[in-house]
């Protein structure tokens, strides 16, 4: 990877850890769709769960005294499983066929996020199995489509958290996540320490920017920084999504 396109990346991992940390949500995914500008997607997925981890587990540890970790309990115990399933369906998917499905999952999440859930009402079921199910689902997108945090938000809804509480435990049920999917890429063979100048430094990056949208948490307003990363993310997924089906024809 040409040195530009690595300071690019580090940059793009600092900015979205920022947002991720002020709107608790949308970073991993718009830095999921960067990557994929430059990299294919069974390498691009496993790197972004490495610098997610940094980012999501800074996050979780900011946030540490108000995490709940019943739900992490519960979201963790079908991952790998489903995981393993998901890793060996993406390894029979062609690449375009790959970063068209994910552009579509951009679109979807930017823009209709309520279709992710298939005619499921997740603030209606109950707390336990909510998680448990989540889990099994999150397990198998996390290597498929990489980014599962649009998609998982909505199961948060009414289970009486405050904003901290909502921050830290969703970030440390994504922890989980890429802990699951970094074990199971490296099993199959991926060798991340080819990567490691740009895992070092978008990672140094994602806390750096953790860091800094937590001290920004109460102060900016959210509405900017919304406005910013759907404007980001549409443009992006129909890049990805025009491009790849153009491949595929």
């Amino acid at each position: 990877m040409a040195g530009e396109e690595l300071i690019l990346l580090w940059t793009v991992a600092f900015a979205t850890a920022v947002l991720s940390a002020i709107v608790g949500m949308a970073g991993g995914i718009t830095l999921l769709a960067l990557m994929l500008l430059f990299l294919p997607p069974l390498v691009a997925i496993p790197l972004h769960g490495v610098i997610q981890l940094a980012s999501n587990g800074s996050r979780a540890w900011i946030q540490r005294e108000h995490v709940d970790r019943g739900i992490l309990l519960r979201f963790g115990l079908l991952l790998l499983p489903m995981g393993a399933v998901g890793i060996a369906v993406a390894q029979e998917l062609p690449e375009a066929v790959v970063r068209a499905a994910i552009g579509v999952f951009v679109l979807m999440a930017t823009w209709a996020p309520g279709a992710l859930l298939l005619g499921t009402h997740p603030e209606a079921i109950d707390r336990n199995r909510r998680f448990l199910g989540l889990g099994a689902v999150a397990g198998f997108l996390n290597v498929t489509i990489g980014a599962t945090g649009p998609m998982i938000a909505p199961f948060f809804l009414n289970l009486g958290l405050d904003r901290r509480a909502l921050v830290g435990t969703k970030a440390g049920c994504q922890v989980l996540g890429h802990l699951s999917k970094i074990l199971l890429f490296g099993l199959a063979g991926f060798a991340f320490e080819e990567h490691l100048p740009l895992l070092v430094g978008a990672t140094v990056g994602v806390v750096a920017g953790t860091w800094l949208g937590s001290r920004l948490l109460e102060r900016v307003s959210e509405h900017f920084f919304r406005v910013l990363y759907l404007s980001v993310l549409t443009l992006i997924a129909l890049r990805l999504i025009i491009v790849e089906l153009l491949a595929l024809l």
